[in-house]
């Protein structure tokens, strides 16, 4: 049965190419970057879920040597006039192959870096999942250490 303290639940995939993730960026709801995914219809597989989406929002693709990666719960990216609302993401690491281009609600694709902005980045990724990905040596970043930007860490904000 479903959590009715979630309001999305999403299959999500991380994909790494040069020490980058692929990130999307929707044509509207927000201007954060969010995880390549979408939210799971009734009675389908996270697998199923996966394929689709990805087919939907990144065109002629597909993936490879697929892995669990954990389930993460935030605030979900949204208006910043709108009552907040929860985000579960079942995280999924896997080779992209073929080119991927925006397509669907999908404004623009963006290959995010060590030295990239966090403050572009949706809550789930900023406060969570890229946190947990770097201290478990899933990305093969260092910790950030920019003072001029503030990162948070665990719910910690770090100079």
């Amino acid at each position: 049965m479903p959590d009715p303290a979630i309001d999305y639940d999403k299959v999500g995939l991380l994909t790494v190419r040069n020490g980058r993730i692929l990130l999307c960026r929707k044509k509207q709801g927000t201007s954060l970057l969010i995880l390549p995914g979408g939210c799971r219809e009734s009675g389908e597989t996270a697998a199923d879920c996966l394929a689709r989406e990805l087919h939907e929002e990144l065109g002629d693709i597909r993936v490879e040597d697929i892995k669990f990666v954990g389930v993460y719960t935030d605030r979900a990216a949204g208006p910043e006039t709108a009552e907040p609302k929860t985000i579960r993401i079942e995280l999924y690491q896997a080779d992209l192959i073929g080119q991927p281009t925006p397509s669907s609600e999908i404004a623009e694709l963006h290959w995010f870096g060590e030295q990239d902005d966090w403050s572009a980045l949706a809550p789930s990724l900023a406060n969570k999942i890229l946190p947990d990905l770097l201290s478990r040596g899933i990305l093969p970043w260092r910790r950030p250490t920019t003072p001029s930007l503030n990162y948070v860490f665990f719910g910690h904000t770090t100079p």
